[in-house]
C-alpha cells in the first residue's frame, strides 16, 4: 500500500480552507442583505431582482462548496488523522446541506425569504464552521506531532 504524501494532504487542507473562506467572501454581501431586511423587519423592500441575485450567489456559492466537498472526499488522509478527517468530510457535507437550505429559503419570484429555514441554515452553518475548524486545528497537530 502506498505512503499517502503528507505535503500533499496538507495542501489539500490549506485549499479547502482557502477556497471556502472566499467563497464566503463572495456570498457575504448577498447574506448581510437578508441578515439585515430580516433583523430590521424590512424584507419587504427586498424586491424580486434583489432575491434572485442573492439566491443565485448562494446557489453558485454553494456548488462551489460542492466541489471543495468533494475534493476533501476523495482526498486521501494519513492514517494518523484517518479518524477526525472522517469527521472534517461529515461536517463540511453538513456545511454544504445547511448553505442548500439557505437557497431554498429563497423565493425570488415570490419575493420572500422563509425566515425559520433561513435561521435554521444560518444556525447549521455556524455549528458545522466549528466543528470545521476543530477538525483542522486537530489534523494539523496530529499531523505536525507525527
Amino acid at each position: 500500500m502506498k505512503k499517502v504524501n503528507v505535503r500533499e494532504y496538507l495542501q489539500i487542507i490549506n485549499d479547502v480552507v482557502t477556497e471556502s473562506e472566499s467563497v464566503g467572501e463572495k456570498t457575504n454581501d448577498s447574506f448581510e442583505a437578508v441578515r439585515n431586511a430580516i433583523d430590521n423587519n424590512t424584507l419587504s423592500d427586498l424586491t424580486s431582482e434583489e432575491l434572485t441575485k442573492v439566491k443565485a450567489a448562494f446557489a453558485e456559492g454553494t456548488e462551489e462548496y460542492r466541489v471543495v466537498a468533494n475534493r476533501l472526499t476523495h482526498s486521501k488522509a494519513p492514517i494518523q488523522v484517518m479518524g477526525i478527517h472522517r469527521k472534517l468530510e461529515k461536517a463540511y457535507e453538513e456545511y454544504v446541506n445547511a448553505c442548500q437550505l439557505m437557497v431554498d429559503s429563497i423565493d425570488a419570484e415570490g419575493a420572500s425569504v422563509d425566515i425559520d429555514m433561513f435561521n435554521e441554515s444560518e444556525l447549521k452553518q455556524d455549528e458545522s464552521t466549528d466543528v470545521i475548524s476543530f477538525c483542522i486545528q486537530r489534523i494539523t497537530q496530529l499531523v505536525m506531532k507525527g
